[in-house]
């Protein structure tokens, strides 16, 4: 490749790629370099798989608790045919992200990135590239960790292409992989044990809800143990034993597969940073509120490679990458609005947050909190399910500050309040919204 391009990506996952279309089709030379399949790692190694997986523990759970209601049988899952059933949709997504690409005029590279100088990077296979510009979107990958026998835990990607699913497992972290990936194999029938260094699990959560999902989970048949320190993985017999210190005492317990649940840094170890004079902070590329590098102009970082404002989600790659993009075409220096991203543990049932968390409101000022017990609401009576509450915080305006949900459905639910965020509408206003009946929604105005 000859010239300098207008812009060179790197990363095809969600930011990367939106970001290389709006340029390329402004009328920009664009390319993007990605040495794994294209489509990063939602589509292909996380958010979307996974929750074709979690289809099967849904019909799994679903029929349990509507034993002796009318459902009859024990249904089980078939894991290599429930993988096959996740393959239907990733096995299409690299070539189907990639002709889009290039539809777009986006040119496509593969191979391994690095910074050679501040306007310059060699791409594996294809020599250096000039650029005026650069957009990092390399994503995250899993936390190292640097106890003995840590190289033995397999990570989320690995995790989500099991040909086989093991009987006894053990994630480490108190994280969203382990709590999820914990709901899918225990349904699979697998004995699970999630091993937790920290006293308290999900952290970003609202506690009281994530009480009721730690509850639920146990009552699923999951073991969790927090303020467990792993000191050491060792061979015991075929399997793996993890020696962990719990206060003053050690404990282990065997299993045959070990996941690493215990949290994602960015990915930018490959791309020699230096060489570009880019700046990192907290782990990731240091950015301005509009995300250019603050040491080397010609840069910009997207998503979870990125030291921004922004949570580390799907939604949010795609609109920092939005932004960046228009940034770099128009030269403004425009910001992004994390207001009302919602984020979900999909667990069965799935726990959901938008906005502020109580104590984070409550330091703000007056508040109103309504906590309210669902469980026995005809939404849950009729799956059957027992476990179920919401927390919505508004401020003395009315407005709503914070929603926060753990039951069936309320993945979808959440986006109401979202919105609700997004827009500033008072409780009043989402009270009168005319929902269809029966839904999830119509229980919204008995929430405040």
């Amino acid at each position: 490749m000859t010239g300098t391009l207008d812009l060179i990506v790197i990363g095809a996952g969600m930011a990367g790629i939106n970001a290389a279309k709006k340029c390329s089709k402004a009328g920009w030379s664009v390319a993007i370099v990605d040495e794994l399949p294209y489509g990063g790692t939602c589509a292909l190694r996380g958010c979307d798989p996974k929750k074709m997986l979690r289809a099967g523990a849904e019909a799994i759970e679903a029929a349990r608790r509507l034993e002796d209601k009318g459902i009859t049988g024990a249904p089980q899952i078939d894991w290599p045919a429930l993988m096959r059933h996740k393959e239907s949709f990733t096995d299409p997504v690299p070539e189907n992200m990639e002709s889009g690409l290039r539809e777009a005029g986006v040119r496509t590279l593969h191979g391994r990135a690095r910074f050679t100088a501040e306007d310059r990077i060699g791409v594996e296979g294809h020599g250096e590239i000039g650029f005026r510009h650069a957009l990092i979107a390399t994503g995250a990958k899993p936390r190292p960790l640097n106890f003995p026998g840590a190289k033995k835990l397999i990570d989320s990607t690995d995790f989500l292409n099991l040909a086989e699913l093991p009987h006894r497992i053990v994630l480490v972290g108190g994280g969203y992989i382990s709590f999820e990936f914990a709901h899918i194999a225990a349904r699979a029938g697998a004995e699970v044990t999630i091993l937790d260094r920290g006293a308290r699990q999900l952290k970003m959560f609202d506690p009281d809800l994530v009480d009721m999902l730690i509850e639920r989970s146990r009552a699923a048949g999951i073991e969790i143990i927090s303020e467990a320190v792993i000191e050491r993985v060792e061979e015991a017999e075929g399997a793996h034993c993890v020696v962990y210190r719990k206060g003053d005492e050690n404990h282990a317990i065997e299993a045959d597969l070990l996941v690493h649940g215990a949290g994602r840094v960015p990915a930018l170890d490959h791309l020699d940073l230096a060489a570009a004079g880019i700046e990192t902070e907290h782990g990731g590329v240091e950015v301005t509120p509009w995300l250019q590098s603050s040491s080397n102009p010609r840069i910009f970082a997207a998503g979870d490679a990125a030291a921004s404002g922004g949570k580390p989600l799907t939604p949010v790659a795609v609109f920092e990458g939005k932004i960046a993009a228009s940034n770099m075409l128009t030269d403004k220096r425009t910001e992004p609005d994390y207001t009302g991203v919602p984020s979900v543990v999909f667990t069965i049932p799935e726990l959901a947050r938008v906005g502020l968390l109580e104590e984070e409101a409550r330091a703000r000022g007056e508040v109103d909190v309504s906590f309210t017990d669902t469980s026995d609401w005809f939404s849950q009576k009729r799956l059957g399910e027992s476990h179920a509450s919401a927390k919505v915080i508004t401020g003395t305006d009315g407005k709503i500050l914070g929603a926060h949900m753990f039951g069936p459905d309320y993945a979808e639910l959440i986006n109401v309040f979202s919105l609700a965020i997004k827009l500033g509408l008072t409780a009043a206003q989402v009270k009168s919204m005319p929902a269809a009946y029966p839904t999830g929604a119509s229980d919204i105005g008995s929430m405040f």
